[in-house]
């Protein structure tokens, strides 16, 4: 039976009233010098913004450490499982302790492993990061993106599409890292056979705010050899809608073009019959 390790939440790294984890890992919680902690080498979090660093910081003078840290001992001292903002920012601070769980850790497998579900949970990474970790737990540890899927408590299909993202033209993951676009647009620009067209279209989709229908359009008009990105006009929103308000009544393909201050609408039919069926409809709407 599959074991949904991201549905047990943070008690996978979170001792709760009991000296071993549910994985039957041995536990506990101290308070241990911030020197002897050396970074996590299987973070799958990449970036870390420096607003919410100072944030967090602030918080810290505040409040203190609300959520303590996860680490694993080595020979060397602690190597970090979870927790490294955390960590940074006391560092920045001058504290010299920080509250840790200590938990054994087996393999870079599992370091990782943990790592990437802590990291999961607080929606802390962007979706290059995830794509990234779950490429690393596939490729370093000869993975499938089902065995993948299995660790991380995710269907393998989410685990394909994340790994996908790796794809896409460097400049467009940047964006996508910044939140600039979102999934949405990444999915529909792999649509693309071209590399340089993805990054052109990416650029408009963030200088002139193009949402993700627009963008889907825009690569079929592509796609079918209509004209070049380079070219593209984006469609107006108001429009798009309209042809899908139409089509959801006619149940086939509608297209309004804009001519001048008018335009026509285009409907497909497929045969006599379909038609006609159109056209009782139209006749239906107008009674």
């Amino acid at each position: 039976m599959k074991t949904n390790r991201l549905g047990r939440g943070l008690e996978a790294l979170i001792p709760q009233n009991s000296p071993e984890d549910e994985a039957g890992r041995p536990r506990s919680l101290d308070q241990i010098e911030v020197a002897s902690i050396r970074v996590n080498p299987q973070q799958p979090r990449l970036a870390f913004d420096p607003k919410r660093l100072d944030e967090l910081k602030q918080s810290i003078k505040e409040h203190g450490i609300i959520q303590p840290i996860t680490v694993h001992k080595n020979d060397s001292g602690y190597e970090l499982v979870s927790g490294e903002r955390r960590l940074r920012a006391v560092s920045d601070l001058g504290f010299e302790r920080i509250p840790a769980y200590i938990i054994e850790v087996h393999s870079q497998d599992e370091l990782l492993e943990l790592a990437l579900i802590e990291n999961i949970q607080r929606e802390d990474l962007n979706p290059i990061e995830i794509a990234q970790a779950y490429q690393k737990l596939q490729k370093n540890h000869g993975l499938t993106q089902e065995a993948v899927a299995q660790k991380v408590g995710k269907d393998r299909a989410t685990v394909a599409n994340f790994i996908r993202l790796l794809k896409l033209p460097g400049k467009v993951q940047d964006c996508l890292s910044k939140d600039e676009i979102s999934m949405g647009h990444a999915r529909a620009l792999m649509g693309l056979p071209k590399m340089e067209d993805q990054i052109q279209l990416c650029k408009k989709i963030v200088s002139q705010q193009i949402n993700v229908r627009q963008v889907e359009e825009a690569v079929r008009k592509v796609v079918e050899g209509a004209k070049p990105v380079s070219k593209l006009k984006v469609r107006d929103t108001f429009i798009i809608e309209i042809e899908d308000k139409i089509r959801e009544i006619v149940s086939s393909q509608v297209r309004v073009r804009k001519l001048g201050k008018g335009g026509r609408i285009e409907i497909d039919y497929f045969s006599d019959e379909d038609l006609e069926r159109i056209m009782d409809l139209l006749n239906s709407i107008q009674s």
